[in-house]
């Protein structure tokens, strides 16, 4: 098995960028927001934390392609590689330039198609998830502080929490009913959002995380530490992987039901 132990410390190196930039534009009276053309807001701590990551990158990896949301694809400044990085500089611009502290960075490095380093970095909640593949997944304010994550062992849907993105979303994708109808069965649903719903299924605080409609920045670096930290992370035609462009994830034991049931045609709406 390959080992990413020189790659996942690089990441922390990058995160640390990442958060030093982000942190100090975060709540910052001169903001500076524009709308992408798909009508996204983009701040200008997006583009400064992803220039800071490619910069390291482009020094340090010369050989691995980059990925990101606000700059697109760079490829290999030296030879032809299957490696490539995946940035998200923050995931989660609408709550950033809200002033609402759950945002993060997402990195992630790709072998081919296979995400086999993830991190997250939260700093405005002081805290970070990470994994690389075969290694297992951890959580801390940092390394020297870290604490392996799993998931729960939670095995009906009836004791389950479970998590989803804004309904709207569901419902242009004409998938609205079966998620009401997971909610109706759930013990506890909850609509934590981007990043941080994924990172409660790894610690074992709920049990499920969908969202219709994704693209690679969003989820990449989320696959590895779902699954190190024991869970399973497909697509909505159950696919594993990023690459299917929307995501199921959960504690495993419930994978199977979910999927099942979000796939189900004609149940009633609210």
């Amino acid at each position: 098995m390959a080992s990413y132990a020189d790659d996942l410390s690089l990441a922390h190196v990058l995160a640390d960028t990442a958060d030093s930039i982000s942190m100090a534009r975060f709540r910052a009276l001169d903001l500076h927001v524009e709308a992408k053309p798909d009508l996204t807001p983009v701040s200008d701590a997006d583009t400064a934390v992803e220039k800071a990551i490619r910069a390291t990158l482009a020094r340090t990896r010369s050989r691995d392609a980059v990925l990101g949301e606000e700059y697109g694809q760079t490829e290999a400044a030296v030879g032809i590689g299957t490696r490539r990085w995946v940035i998200d500089p923050i995931d989660g611009t609408k709550n950033f330039i809200r002033g609402v502290p759950v945002w993060a960075t997402l990195i992630a490095l790709m072998e081919g198609d296979t995400p086999v380093v993830g991190l997250v970095s939260a700093p405005a909640l002081g805290r970070r998830w990470w994994a690389a593949t075969g290694h297992g997944a951890f959580a801390g304010k940092h390394t020297a502080a870290a604490t392996p994550i799993r998931v729960s062992g939670v095995s009906r849907l009836s004791d389950a929490s479970f998590c989803y993105s804004d309904l709207m979303g569901w419902e242009e994708s004409g998938r609205l009913a079966p998620v009401l109808d997971i909610m109706r069965q759930t013990w506890r649903n909850r609509a934590y959002g981007d990043f941080y719903g994924y990172m409660l299924l790894a610690e074992g605080a709920l049990e499920a995380m969908v969202e219709p409609e994704l693209s690679l920045w969003d989820v990449a670096a989320l696959v590895p530490i779902v699954t190190e930290a024991g869970g399973r992370f497909t697509d909505l035609t159950g696919r594993p992987g990023p690459g299917g462009g929307s995501a199921v994830a959960t504690n495993g034991r419930l994978h199977t039901e979910v999927l099942e049931r979000l796939s189900s045609p004609g149940i009633r709406a609210l």
